[in-house]
C-alpha cells in the first residue's frame, strides 16, 4: 500500500513520516490552515530522504506557477487539486518530464443526499485515456471545501462509480487509524492519503497518530 502523509509543515514530521514508513509526504500550498510557501518547502526538502516522494498539492491552474514552485522546492510530483484539466497535466509532463508523479485530484461530494457518482464516472473515464495523468486520488468534498475537510464519503456508494477504473487509485477524505482498515476493504485502492487524521493540531503531525495509521494501513 503506497501510503502519502500531507500537509506538513515542518522538516520534522515530514522525517518522522519517513521514519515511520511513509512512501509520500505532502505539502499544500493551495489555500488551507496548512499551506506552506515555496521557502519553507525548499528549506524542508534537501534533509529528507531521496527514496521519499514529495508531492505538492496546487489548487492553482496556472502551469508556470506550478513550474516554477516544483523547480525551486526539489519536488518529485504535484497533485492537481482544482479540478480535472488535461491540458495543464499534459502541459506539466511535457514540461516536468517522465520522471515526475502527476496526481489528479477528484471530488465526492458528501453535502446532504447529494453525490456526483455519475461525474466521478465521467472523469474517471477521460482520466483513463490520458498518459500523462500517473494517478487519481478521490478526496471528500463538501460546502467548507475541496480537500483538508476531515470528512469521509460514503464508501460504499463510491464503490460501484470507482469499480471501473483500473489505474492507481488514492483515497483521501475523512481517513484516521480508526477507520483506514474499513477504507482498504471497501474500496481496495492503490494507496490512502491521510492530513488531518493524524494531527494533533492544525499543521503538527501526532507520533502515535502516525503510528497507528501506517499499521492500519498494511495487509492483514
Amino acid at each position: 500500500m503506497w501510503i502519502k502523509i500531507c500537509a506538513n509543515t515542518n522538516l520534522e514530521d515530514a522525517l518522522l513520516a519517513a521514519e515511520l514508513g511513509a512512501n509520500a509526504v505532502g505539502f499544500v500550498f493551495a489555500p488551507s490552515k496548512r499551506q506552506v510557501t515555496p521557502a519553507q518547502v525548499a528549506a524542508i526538502t534537501p534533509h529528507l530522504p531521496s527514496t521519499l516522494e514529495k508531492i505538492g498539492v496546487f489548487m492553482t491552474r496556472d502551469e508556470q506557477e506550478i513550474v516554477e514552485t516544483f523547480r525551486l522546492t526539489g519536488l518529485t510530483g504535484v497533485q492537481l487539486h482544482g479540478g480535472l484539466d488535461l491540458d495543464l497535466a499534459r502541459d506539466l509532463r511535457k514540461e516536468l518530464g517522465d520522471a515526475v508523479t502527476i496526481i489528479q485530484t477528484i471530488h465526492w461530494t458528501v453535502d446532504g443526499e447529494a453525490n456526483n457518482a455519475e461525474e466521478v464516472r465521467k472523469q474517471l473515464r477521460k482520466i483513463a485515456q490520458e498518459a500523462a495523468i500517473d494517478s487519481v486520488l478521490i478526496d471528500s468534498k463538501n460546502a467548507k471545501g475541496a480537500g483538508g475537510t476531515g470528512v469521509s464519503f460514503d464508501w460504499a456508494a463510491a464503490r460501484e462509480a470507482l469499480a471501473d477504473y483500473s489505474g492507481k487509485l488514492i483515497v483521501a477524505g475523512g481517513l484516521r487509524p480508526e477507520n483506514i482498515a474499513a477504507a482498504i476493504a471497501a474500496l481496495n485502492p492503490w494507496g490512502v492519503d491521510v492530513a488531518s487524521g493524524v494531527e494533533a493540531a492544525p499543521g503538527q503531525k501526532d507520533r502515535e497518530k502516525l503510528l497507528r495509521f501506517i499499521a492500519g494501513s498494511q495487509p492483514r
